[in-house]
């Protein structure tokens, strides 16, 4: 029954699951935009003298600052780092001490690669990006401040 199971199990949670977390994603992200539209076109309607711009402003969501998308980047990079690092442990452990064999293991070891990839990725991003834009953090932390 194992046998049966980890073939059809493990290429459904891996692809299937990242294809309906996006889905989830964008459907609340439209979902949010088709409220505001209503709450402005309903603001409208009862007040036509109203600044629209102003309204606009208010309603958007704060921009992330560079910091808070640094500390994301960073954030990403070690989980997407530790899952491909468990992923490659769990492919050995499995390999040596299991006895495993075959096209699961290859799925792991691959699937392991490159989740460690994308974290060192998003980690060297993060350190770049620290480097680069830390006159640019000062300068908006100094705005923040100043409102």
């Amino acid at each position: 029954m194992e046998g049966v199971l980890v073939p059809i199990l493990v290429p459904l949670i891996t692809f299937s699951f990242p294809v309906l977390l996006c889905w989830v994603y964008y459907r609340n992200e439209m979902h949010t935009t088709s409220q505001r539209t209503e709450i402005v076109k309903a603001v409208i309607e009862k007040n036509p003298n109203l600044d629209v711009e102003a309204l606009l402003q208010k309603m958007n969501p704060k921009q992330k600052l560079l910091k808070e998308k640094l500390l994301s980047r960073l954030l990403w990079g070690c989980i997407t780092g530790f899952i491909g690092l468990g992923l490659l442990i769990g492919s050995v452990f499995a390999c040596y001490a299991g006895g495993w064999e075959g096209d699961e293991i290859n799925f792991m070891w691959i699937t392991g690669a490159i989740s460690l990839a994308i974290g060192i990725a998003f980690m060297i991003t993060y350190y770049v990006g620290r480097k680069m834009l830390a006159k640019e953090m000062e300068a908006e932390t100094r705005n923040m401040e100043q409102k």
